[in-house]
């Protein structure tokens, strides 16, 4: 799966619902790594699309005050 290609809440949900699994202690081992490592690049996913729209609503209030 690319995450790039994700809406925000798209991946945001994948995310929680990985988490839930890995908390549940049902998963082999080998599941648990493969599903951390996914969730960390949902995370870091998120986390950017998150950063890009605090730029873009910053830039917005920037530009709204120089009005």
């Amino acid at each position: 799966m690319e995450e790039n290609k994700l809406s925000f809440e798209e991946a945001y949900k994948q995310l929680t619902e990985l988490v839930k699994k890995m908390e549940s202690g049902e998963m082999p081992l080998a599941d648990s790594v493969a599903a951390y490592e996914q969730g960390i690049k949902l995370k870091a996913y998120c986390e950017q699309m998150l950063k890009e729209a605090e730029l873009k609503i910053e830039t917005l209030k920037v530009s709204s005050t120089q009005e």
